[in-house]
């Protein structure tokens, strides 16, 4: 089959971001805290807006950020022979390509762009003479895929680099499987106004755009961590803002009076009642606070009061909604209550569980996308690994141990199992690919020195006496 024109995959790929947008957009929205209003009466005032306002409690970023922060790359194993059996290769391309690209630093976004959307992507293009790979937005970007729910290689990708204006029209940039090409269109949905211009080579065998996806089913949807959380977003704030209501306009105890009419105004020299302009006597303003006493002469005045509304149940409402929230979320309570008094090491690591297993599901698919990355660049800088399907990124361990505990474990390990001392180096807490690469060269040092040293000790001892005895025995 013949394969389609560019300006066909072009607008192909602006009715994908156009089909999307709205979706998109409102989950952006609420990762942002642009949540809808709770629900009001028609006829609210502005003291109602405010409060609605004020209502927004946004946690759809502590239910990103959460394992996102757990998601670091550390360094990068090569699965081919030359570096066959070494923990990892700081100086192999692929490493070196991640630290030019800086992506220590830029590799967050990229997840928490999939977290947030479902998915991102990620470029890798030789610029200026140097291959770098750098993130692009789930808003901007768009691919197409053969078979979405399986391919980890799309077939056309486009990112929207200026959105039209009145000033003029947008462009893009696309990549099909050979060449990169600019876009120029009116409108998302405009098929007549997209222009593409003729490609250059982009110098990969197959599209450079990588697709890093949270969650993807076998329809090729994916789905992030922020959409099927706004149900629940919205019930939290509509409890909170009838908390605020109840708060405001019901909170306090309301004392009330019968059978007493106010003291009116009077003319200071007539002594006459004064009327407002309806003919209704005009009431004198009763200093009253509470340290002032109420009387009255007439003995059928009756003192009262109306009780505060409790607001123990909102609290408990609220406390629930985020329990559950927790719950479908896969986010301990503990991080998002602050709540770990009393809490055992044991209790905080079955708490923890469940976000443990989601992370060990981010870090496979987001590895395979990483390892893809690595032979993009790889094949564009001419160097091995383009054809590595067997390397893997090596994610840090970022449990929290303290070092005795994790020193104890490890020399248990060491005597009781035999493992090899450098074998468990990587599983000290805190400790860097770098760090690793180090330790090697120094212990590779130590036993050059002890060998020599050995070595010297023998070459130089001194000869044993030669005495009767001994040469009876040689004879």
């Amino acid at each position: 089959m013949a394969d389609p024109a560019p300006t066909s995959l072009a607008v192909q790929l602006l009715a994908i971001l156009g089909r999307d947008k709205d979706r998109l957009a409102r989950i952006d929205n609420y990762f942002h805290g642009r949540h809808d209003d709770p629900y009001m009466p028609a006829m609210a005032d502005d003291e109602y807006r405010l409060l609605a306002k004020r209502a927004i409690s946004n946690w759809t970023p502590l239910l990103v950020n959460t394992p996102a922060q757990a998601l670091y790359v550390d360094g990068y194993r090569a699965g081919d022979d030359r570096v066959k059996g070494s923990a990892t290769d700081l100086a192999s391309p692929q490493w070196e390509h991640w630290q030019r690209s800086r992506l220590d630093a830029r590799q967050s976004a990229v997840y928490k762009g999939a977290l947030i959307f479902g998915h991102s992507f990620a470029l890798t293009e030789r610029v200026k003479g140097a291959v770098l790979t750098k993130g692009l937005s789930a808003l901007r970007t768009a691919a197409l895929y053969e078979d979405p729910a399986n391919d980890d290689t799309p077939y056309a990708a486009l990112t929207v680099t200026a959105w039209p204006s009145a000033e003029g029209a947008g462009t893009a940039r696309m990549w099909d499987g050979r060449f990169e090409y600019a876009v120029r269109f009116k409108s998302l949905d405009d098929a007549d106004s997209v222009k593409v211009s003729k490609g250059k080579r982009h110098g990969a065998s197959e599209c450079p755009v990588t697709r890093f996806a949270a969650s993807v089913d076998l329809e090729g949807r994916t789905v992030g961590v922020v959409e099927p959380m706004i149900p629940l977003q919205n019930r939290i704030n509509q409890t909170v803002f009838d908390l605020l209501l109840a708060q405001s306009y019901g909170s306090t105890k309301v004392r009330t009076v019968t059978g007493m009419a106010p003291p009116v105004q009077r003319d200071p020299e007539t002594g006459e009642v004064v009327y407002d302009e309806q003919g209704n006597p005009i009431p004198l303003p009763i200093n009253h606070n509470a340290k002032r006493f109420l009387f009255a002469e007439d003995p059928d005045t009756k003192f009262g009061s109306l009780d505060e509304t409790p607001l123990g149940g909102f609290i408990d409402s609220i406390d629930m909604s985020i329990r559950h929230l927790s719950a479908i979320a896969q986010v301990p309570p503990h991080a998002m209550l602050g709540q770990i008094a009393n809490l055992s090491a044991e209790a905080l690591q079955a708490a923890e569980i469940s976000l443990s297993r989601m992370i060990q599901e981010f870090r496979t698919g987001f590895g395979e996308s990483w390892e893809r990355v690595f032979r993009v660049a790889a094949e564009l800088e001419g160097a091995g690994g383009a054809d590595d399907f067997k390397g893997e990124v090596i994610w840090r361990d970022m449990e929290q141990r303290s070092l005795a505990q994790s020193a104890d474990a490890l020399g248990k390990l060491r005597e009781q199992l035999g493992i090899p001392a450098k074998g468990l180096w990587k599983r000290v807490p805190g400790v860097t690919q770098t760090e690793l690469d180090e330790w090697d060269d120094l212990a590779d040092e130590e036993d050059a020195v002890g060998q020599l040293a050995s070595a010297l000790t023998r070459a130089t001892a001194e000869p044993e006496p030669v005495t009767a005895d001994s040469v009876a025995v040689a004879a």
